[in-house]
């Protein structure tokens, strides 16, 4: 039996030798294989072999052997045949995901834009329906959504599962459009809406509309639901499936800009299908025609990521190959309602980074809902609407588009601070010229018919750009900043504090801006007779917004300051250790070598019979 310290040694032959002997060449070297286990006992003529499956540990292999692997690749080693510089078997799955994401994504806009338009240009609705739909209808249909979710996923297979849940919406989108919104007149109780309306008044018209028009804001619980499920759970989890580390760190940030893609070529569809009502003839319902071609689409691009998923489970995905790997699961606490406030209560820096994630949800819904109301006012067309809708999903993609590229370049030139800065100043800068226009635009009316606009449409507009602006700042900077955040935590505060932000944070940000809405709506009337308080109550809000930021700012930086510092002198000592191994000289290179070609045959040798766990720990 050759050793591996003779089979190194072999490698080094030079290039006249090998040729004279190739049959030296059938033997790998240690350095350029990507794994190492080998039987313990071997018959002396068999070669040693290297199956590919498995990671090899990390040692420091002979230095005139690597040179000689990295120079040419060594023989046997077929290597994957690649397309513009990757491999084609990670581009089998990469090109289909990214086909189904944008798919996806194209068909959230269209239902994001209509459901809109449906509950707020609706007879007997307005965009107050919106704060009450959000909280007694969608928030429960969406935790029974998923309760039922879980239970089919312990009675199905993955792919049964992905089955089951997308096609009812394929067909609910499908049958709205041509069944029920056809049939609104007959199914929806428009007399007892009325009369409801007229016993309780007109404090109780959101209410009150969600029965009113019950099919339009299952349409809208649905389009929200899409949002969820159909992106986060189907899609995400059918990625990170079937992609390694490794190629999700290089293609999943490409997912993200392809998104923005999607809501700018989406955007325009929707532009061009709600202007059809101007090429038809008097007395047509120009509506419902843009709805059916537009749900058309929908159902069309349903079947469609349907098919890829389908084609990826059948031609691209080895199932009989693939890995099946027992990891250990992290014990991850679920905190109670008083726990998660405890920790909360019981660390600045945790309710400084809570307070972020509050006041962002809570801002943009108060600013949303209020424009929604004004835009219904400037377009009550539907048509009209959701052509504006339509221009908005467009810029709105530009933005987020533009603002990806820049946020690295912003967080690395002006630091966290700054840039977690961003999206607070902007909804604030636009939140004062949004209610500033609504509240006091009466003495402007003359400056603004010079540009041919009225306070409304400015406000509109103003409302549009806010809309824009602190969407694509949250997507580019707030969600990043907020991430890097937990970093220097200690583990234990990291977990449990964002175990407690998950707890309480996340739902009271997602429902105190509806939460707020409804009160003001029934303590005085209706939205608009709110909006003063609406707007001083986003003034406060986002000034203790700035607040917690520039607080966890002054708590943040010396502890990044202090974790850069521990990777600069981790670093150094490495260099120190291999500038010390290197200047020893061949004689201590040469034992060093001995000893790393002996400890790697002894820890080939080991019994092949390891557990699972300990793989996965090798592989790590």
């Amino acid at each position: 039996m050759e050793s591996g310290l003779v089979a190194s040694h072999r490698l080094r032959l030079p290039a006249a030798s090998a040729a004279h002997h190739p049959h030296l060449l059938r033997h790998r070297p240690l350095a350029a294989a990507a794994s190492l286990r080998l039987p313990r006992h071997l018959p002396s003529p068999t070669p040693l072999r290297l199956p590919a499956a498995l990671p090899l540990r990390p040692c420091l292999p002979p230095l005139r052997a690597a040179a000689s692997a990295a120079a040419s690749p060594a023989p046997g080693d077929a290597a994957s045949p690649k397309f513009l510089g990757v491999e084609t078997k990670t581009l089998k799955k990469i090109v289909p995901l990214g086909l189904m994401f944008f798919c996806i994504l194209f068909n959230y806009t269209i239902l994001r834009d209509t459901k809109d338009v449906l509950v707020v240009t609706a007879k007997g609705s307005s965009a107050e329906i919106i704060p009450f739909l959000k909280t007694w209808v969608n928030l429960p249909m969406a935790v029974g959504f998923m309760l039922l979710y879980t239970k089919l996923a312990d009675v199905l297979s993955k792919e049964q599962l992905f089955y089951v849940v997308i096609f009812p919406f394929i067909a609910f989108f499908g049958a709205f459009a041509y069944v029920l919104y056809p049939m609104r007149d007959a199914i929806h109780p428009t007399a007892l809406a009325d009369r409801l309306l007229a016993a309780l008044g007109p404090s109780f018209l959101g209410p009150v509309a969600i029965l009113r028009v019950w099919s339009f804001c299952l349409f809208y619980v649905m389009a929200e639901l899409w949002g969820s499920v159909v992106i986060s759970v189907l899609f995400w989890g059918f990625a990170n499936q079937i992609t390694t580390v490794e190629e999700a760190k290089e293609f999943y940030p490409l997912f993200g800009l392809g998104a923005n893609v999607a809501l700018i070529f989406s955007g325009r569809t929707v532009k061009y299908f709600s202007n059809m009502r101007k090429n038809l003839g008097p007395g047509v319902d120009g509506w419902a025609i843009s709805l059916k071609a537009m749900m058309s689409i929908v159902v069309a691009l349903g079947l469609v990521i349907t098919g890829i998923y389908w084609g990826v489970n059948r031609f691209v995905i080895d199932k009989s190959s693939m890995p099946v790997v027992e990891r250990k699961k992290k014990d991850k606490p679920k905190l109670s309602l008083g726990e998660s406030m405890k920790v909360l209560l019981s660390s600045r820096y945790v309710r400084d980074l809570a307070t972020l994630v509050v006041a962002y949800g809570i801002s943009i819904n108060l600013v949303e809902v209020t424009w929604k109301s004004k835009l219904k006012a400037q377009f009550p067309s539907p048509n009209e609407y959701s052509s504006f809708m339509g221009d908005f999903s467009t810029a709105t993609g530009i933005a987020t588009f533009t603002m990806m590229l820049l946020g690295r370049v912003i967080l690395r030139k002006f630091g966290w601070g700054v840039a977690a800065t961003i999206t607070p100043a902007v909804l604030l800068v636009t939140g004062v010229g949004f209610f500033s226009l609504i509240l006091f635009g009466e003495p402007l009316t003359p400056l603004m018919t010079k540009f041919g606009m009225t306070p409304l449409l400015a406000a509109v507009y103003v409302g549009a750009l806010q809309n824009i602006f602190s969407k694509s700042a949250k997507y580019s900077l707030f969600d990043p900043c907020k991430e890097m955040a937990y970093i220097p935590l200690d583990e234990d505060m990291k977990v449990k504090g964002k175990a407690a932000i998950d707890v309480v944070c996340n739902p009271l940000g997602k429902s105190g801006g509806a939460l707020i809405q409804q009160f003001m709506i029934l303590s005085f009337g209706s939205l608009a007779n709110s909006t003063p308080y609406l707007g001083g109550i986003l003034l406060v809000i986002v000034i203790a917004w700035l607040g917690a930021v520039r607080s966890l700012d002054s708590q943040f930086s010396p502890l990044a300051k202090q974790e850069l510092e521990k990777e600069k002198m981790l670093k150094e000592k490495a260099i120190e250790t291999t500038a010390q191994v290197v200047g020893t000289g061949n004689g201590s290179l040469q034992g060093s070598e001995n000893s790393t070609n002996s400890s790697a045959i002894k820890q080939s040798q080991e019994p092949e019979s390891t557990t699972p766990e300990k793989s996965g720990q090798q592989a790590q």
